[in-house]
Formats: structure tokens, sequence, C-alpha cells
């Protein structure tokens, strides 16, 4: 069974995407394939994927720590 941890917090601007992104790449470098995802995300700054679809910055920022393709 895969094993999957959730990060939350009580507002928005409160960092967890930075936590996120930090985890994504520590959990990298130890060998493990890593996903990062998010359920809904009401930001205004987006990236658009190789799919020609929008995605948040911090979406692109914890994909990247991971080392791999931001896609929608």
């Amino acid at each position: 069974m895969t094993k999957c941890l959730m990060i939350q917090g009580t507002a928005s601007n409160a960092g967890k995407s930075l936590i996120v992104a930090a985890l994504c790449r520590i959990y990298t470098k130890r060998g493990f394939k890593v996903a990062p995802f998010k359920s809904q995300n009401m930001s205004l700054n987006s990236y658009t994927t190789k799919e020609n679809k929008e995605i948040a910055i911090a979406q692109v920022l914890q994909a990247k720590a991971a080392n791999i393709e931001p896609t929608v």
C-alpha cells in the first residue's frame, strides 16, 4: 500500500505550499517517488503546462522539487 502524507492548515498564506515543496525535495532525494497534489486552488498566479492547461505556481514549484513534470 502506498503511504500518504497530508499537510493541512487553518488559513490561506500559512506556508503549506512551501512546506510541501520542501518535503517533496527531501523525500525525492531519499529515493521516494513523490507526487504532490492539491485538490483545490484559488490562486491567480498560474503557469501554463505542456498540455496548455493552467496550474498554480506553488504546484509547479512542488513538482520541480519532486523532479517531475508539472501536470494538471
